[in-house]
């Protein structure tokens, strides 16, 4: 791009802001302007309103130190700083709901990582890989808001991204019923063990909500668009369960999958390593060279060895095998707050930008 996107980042402070802020610090094509959040950090500079609850592992960059945080709430003020806005604010879904239509009314393109729209008919929710013409929708949505320049586009659930690029690489031999335990690192729930000491060498088997969008959204990221709005797929039927683990960055899938057209193991295999999209094709600065990997050792994918293949940004499969019950398992990787969260969005915004949805005001 010939000039950077002005960038914004709404709920700066919390954990998907702060990985927000790494990601961007030497962007080619995006520099954050403004950090926003909400009206207890405002008027702080940014160290400030962080304090000691900086997570990430690599040190706050100086470009955002002393930037001076604006309230979340003020709409106008923000707006005026940016051409665009990642959200990661942590509020209720009506607020977020509300407070992210606010700015693309305000003629803000807002690429979220909540998942208040992401069952709003005419809001993309992208995997860019897996469904990028979802994005085409944006024109009705700019109708329905009376906006030429503001929209919202949301990426999908942490959860399922160790497995829906993966059947949707078998696509062709239509799987039908997918059953999945998804393994979940505790930054998932924005936290570190030093917040959340009772994970130490503990599991819990329940995280609220989580089962539900696991077993839906991917059906959204196979749908298609019909009247102006996005009509999720009907299958394949994905049943999940969903258990926090003493992990601090990765989610890991055990899958269990049916198919209608039996593969070998080889092709299976094939279809995942050649697997790519749009962003390869384009070569987007976020893009995996390589989106999907498999691993032939037993013991593999492994959370430390490869939940950062691809910077993050790729997935890890291994343990691929026939099943007595089932046509095929596999174990699937990865890394939560990057493919995840904040490294999809801006994937998200890269693929936005390349396409003409986001320009310099």
């Amino acid at each position: 791009m010939e000039k950077k996107l002005r960038a914004g980042v709404l709920g700066a402070t919390g954990m998907v802001g702060q990985r927000f802020i790494t990601i961007l610090e030497k962007h080619p094509w995006f520099e954050v302007t403004a950090v926003a959040a909400s009206p207890r950090s405002a008027g702080k500079t940014y160290e400030e309103a962080v304090g000691g609850r900086w997570k990430m592992d690599t040190p706050m960059p100086e470009s955002v130190k002393n930037m001076v945080v604006m309230n979340v709430n003020e709409v106008e003020k923000v707006s005026a700083e940016v051409d665009m806005v990642f959200s990661a604010v942590d509020m209720s879904k009506d607020e977020i709901r509300a407070i992210e239509e606010a700015y693309a009314r305000a003629e803000v393109p807002v690429v979220s990582n909540n998942s208040a729209h992401r069952w709003t008919k005419d809001v993309p929710m992208v995997v860019p890989e897996i469904n990028p013409e979802h994005f085409q929708v944006i024109e009705f949505q700019r109708k329905r808001l009376g906006t030429k320049r503001g929209f919202i586009a949301v990426k999908p659930n942490c959860s399922i991204q160790s497995y829906a690029p993966v059947l949707t690489a078998w696509k062709e031999f239509e799987p039908y019923e997918v059953v999945a335990t998804t393994y979940q690192a505790i930054s998932g729930a924005g936290k570190t063990f030093q917040d959340w000491p009772e994970m130490v060498g503990n599991i819990i088997p329940y995280i609220g909500g989580e089962e539900e969008k696991s077993e839906q959204e991917p059906l959204r990221l196979w749908g298609r668009i019909e009247g102006g709005q996005i009509v999720k797929a009907s299958e394949p039927v994905i049943t999940c369960q969903c258990i926090r683990v003493p992990v601090l960055n990765g989610h890991t899938a055990a899958v269990f999958v049916r198919f209608r057209k039996k593969p070998s193991k080889e092709e299976l295999i094939e279809r995942m390593v050649s697997f790519k999209g749009l962003p390869q094709e384009l070569m987007l600065p976020s893009a995996p060279k390589q989106f999907i990997q498999y691993l032939e050792e037993d013991n593999r994918p492994q959370v430390s060895l490869d939940v950062d293949f691809e910077n993050g940004m790729g997935i890890s499969v291994g343990r691929l095998r026939e099943d007595s019950l089932y046509d095929y398992k596999f174990v699937g990787l990865s890394h939560n707050t990057l493919r995840g969260a904040a490294g999809g969005a801006v994937l998200c915004a890269e693929l936005l930008a390349a396409q003409g949805y986001m320009e310099v005001k």
